[in-house]
């Protein structure tokens, strides 16, 4: 299956092999929503929608104005649930994401305040400029959605997704991720600078009176929320899976750990981390179980943050995704 930009294909209404359920229409409708605010960026959409049907999160990738922040706002605005931003910077400390103890004169006493990781969706924005201290501030967040400040365990809101913004690692200012902190994020995806026509419509829309900040302005309504979210993450749980795609799962992560290019191949949290996404894709494409091309779909996106290069082949200007693409081509397919 061919994908644009390596990321999950974009899913059209017309492609359901079923009348999908009321949830389901619902998600569908999501991605006509966000188009009206992001040009050009279906496939993002989709991985985004994967991962909150997955209870994962994402890594968003792309330079400096393609609309990552703008694409995870209006997102969380047609899907009526609450979000919050973080701009991560070098002074930023963990308590100022997972909250922190304020003393109270007038009782004499300590009470906790919520930081912005108490919501549906943290937008963590550019979470590459911050050191390693504050950057693993999430990782308890995100493994088991909760935080603990001074011995106590706080219990975040569901639905929860963190989706992180990052330059590309080669700019100046900012800090590599923890392999932990990436094998976090179920899903990394890369956005590229939008096409000629692309483009012409991003400035067509400036010129017409376009507000990033006002979303309402530009058309972006609720057409889900939490209700509807939770009803498709049952039926994606319900999606089958053949013994022989959990073979053939397992062949794949198997091979990053032998491919001489690689020093570090997929744990066996990769392996599932295919198998959440490849449900909830399938689900998404109107089916009831998945298929050989669904984990062909999804492993770039939820392997290629998972692997490192030896130095050799970085010297070399060996890239992740093209390794990844000739595992594909070599592990024999299930028939």
């Amino acid at each position: 299956m061919s994908l644009p930009h390596h990321q999950p294909q974009p899913v059209a209404e017309q492609q359901w092999s079923f009348t999908p359920s009321p949830a389901g229409q619902a998600l569908l409708a999501v991605r006509s929503e966000v188009a009206k605010a992001v040009v050009g960026q279906d496939s993002t959409v989709t991985g985004l929608l994967i991962a909150l049907l997955a209870g994962g999160h994402v890594l968003l990738e792309g330079v400096p104005g393609v609309a990552k922040t703008l694409l995870v706002r209006a997102l969380s605005t047609a899907l009526s649930l609450d979000t919050k931003r973080v701009q991560f910077t070098p002074d930023l400390m963990p308590g100022d994401v997972t909250g922190s103890l304020i003393y109270d004169a007038g009782t004499s006493s300590f009470t906790f305040r919520e930081g912005p990781v108490f919501t549906n969706i943290l937008l963590a924005d550019e979470i590459n400029r911050t050191p390693p201290k504050t950057q693993a501030s999430l990782l308890e967040a995100m493994e088991e959605h909760q935080v603990s400040v001074d011995g106590v365990s706080r219990r975040l809101p569901s639905p929860f997704m963190v989706a992180a913004t990052q330059n590309p690692v080669e700019y100046e200012g900012t800090y590599p991720l923890p392999e932990a902190q990436l094998d976090r994020f179920l899903l990394k995806l890369t956005m590229d600078l939008p096409g000629r026509d692309e483009e012409i419509e991003v400035i067509r829309r400036h010129s017409l009176g376009f507000d990033p900040q006002d979303l309402h302005g530009a058309g972006v309504r609720a057409v889900a929320g939490a209700a509807e979210l939770e009803q498709a993450r049952r039926e994606v749980s319900e999606v089958g899976v053949a013994a022989e795609i959990l073979a053939y799962v397992v062949d794949l992560v198997r091979a990053t750990r032998t491919a001489p290019s690689f020093a570090l191949g997929v744990s066996p949290r990769g392996a599932t981390a295919i198998l959440k996404s490849a449900r909830a894709y399938a689900w998404l494409s109107g089916r009831g179980f998945i298929t050989p091309d669904d984990i062909k779909a999804l492993a770039l996106p939820t392997l290629r943050h998972r692997v490192a290069l030896r130095p050799e082949a970085e010297m070399d200007g060996v890239a992740v995704d093209d390794i990844l693409r000739s595992i594909l081509a070599t592990v024999p397919v299930p028939r």
